[in-house]
């Protein structure tokens, strides 16, 4: 997964954690947030590395599908553009 789509992903499950299984919760804390493998996380769960993968793209597309229909990240980085075109008008940092 590239840099910019990990942290895409990252923002979403920050938002939209909550609404996820806990299994699909734990798989993508140690996937995203600790950076771990997917050898990894299996065989700290005990499960198979198919298992964790099948996991974790289940749980990305459940986020991608939520921001689809709900848009609270969009919403969200566009009100931080305005804010950021405000300091620049403001002069503030």
């Amino acid at each position: 997964m590239k840099v910019e789509e990990n942290l895409y992903y990252a923002e979403l499950f920050d938002i939209y954690r909550g609404l996820l299984t806990k299994l699909q919760q734990q798989a993508l804390e140690s996937f995203l947030d600790e950076n771990l493998t997917l050898s990894e996380i299996a065989e700290n769960e005990g499960v198979s590395r198919q298992a964790v993968k099948d996991s974790i793209d289940k749980a990305l597309s459940k986020l991608a599908s939520l921001e689809e229909k709900v848009g609270f990240h969009k919403r969200l980085k566009a009100l931080e553009g305005e804010i950021e075109k405000l300091k620049n008008k403001t002069g503030e940092d």
